[in-house]
């Protein structure tokens, strides 16, 4: 899902409050207001850029006489030495936004980039690479916008995007003596045909029984990979089935290889690194 303009602009503002709290007292005891600069945004490592156009409304929201010429656009593949943007104007207002338009660019070009890799990871094989809600606070349009860039696909944006009954609301509603095919009866009772039921199993025997009660989505969590082949050939094709938990790039070409369809990855957005860009100030 790409972000909305008005979504952008209020992750901005919030952000540019955050460090304009008292000013920038550096840039403004020590350059001139009048003092112009040309400044290049220049990748440091390789990766795929995603956030452009956020860094660029930062720079204008600080000062809208600033140009900002972007080079290479979200999505395309990024080396050391490529210069990605161009801004022009006036030096201390260049300086005032370097550090929120690079916080956006660094941290959603790592989500974009560590993205690629797992979806690199699985190449030919029939299965998506999906986030999770496990994003920062505030952040999460941002953060799922990247993981498309990276080619990726989005899980739930939020808690009302599809039913997911995960291990905790199982454990409330067996204590009410309920099973899981009365629990997604229950469930199919709110849903409509655009909302899906997704349920989370923990083994052999949950995911049977999950297949059985005509469930959307069937969650493997955290299963070994002989239990995730088995599972597969259980739910033969009766629900999308998904696997969750600890899969890291060493291991998300063999999970992928069980069958399951989707790989949801809480990694790619909750602990992420930052891909390394800079900004240089060349002077006029």
């Amino acid at each position: 899902m790409k972000p909305s303009d008005k979504q952008i602009e209020q992750i901005i503002e919030r952000a540019i409050v955050e460090d304009f709290v008292q000013g920038d007292i550096t840039t403004e005891t020590l350059i001139s207001p009048f003092q112009e600069s040309r400044a290049i945004i220049l990748a440091k490592a390789n990766g795929i850029i995603a956030g452009t156009e956020v860094a660029r409304k930062v720079f204008q929201k600080v000062d809208p006489e600033l140009q900002v010429n972007i080079l290479i656009a979200d999505g395309t593949i990024i080396k050391p030495g490529d210069i990605i943007a161009t801004i022009l104007g006036k030096t201390m207002n260049i300086l005032k936004a370097e550090r929120v338009a690079l916080n956006f660019l660094q941290h959603l070009s790592g989500i974009s980039s560590e993205t690629a890799r797992y979806v690199e990871k699985v190449k030919g094989l029939q299965v998506s690479i999906t986030d999770t809600r496990k994003t920062t606070p505030g952040l999460r349009i941002l953060q799922k916008y990247a993981v498309t860039v990276g080619g990726g696909k989005n899980h739930r944006m939020h808690l009302g995007d599809g039913f997911l009954i995960k291990d905790n609301h199982l454990v409330a509603l067996r204590k009410q003596g309920l099973n899981i095919k009365e629990i997604i009866a229950k469930t199919r009772q709110r849903a409509t045909n655009v909302l899906t039921i997704e349920i989370e199993v923990k083994n052999i025997d949950e995911a049977a029984k999950a297949a059985e009660s005509g469930v959307d989505i069937i969650m493997l969590d955290n299963m070994n990979l002989d239990d995730m082949r088995e599972a597969v050939q259980i739910i033969a094709g009766r629900a999308i089935i998904e696997a969750s938990g600890g899969i890291t790039l060493e291991t998300v070409r063999n999970v992928a290889e069980t069958g399951v369809n989707q790989i949801s990855i809480g990694a790619l957005t909750h602990s992420v690194k930052a891909l390394d860009i800079s900004l240089e100030i060349e002077m006029l």
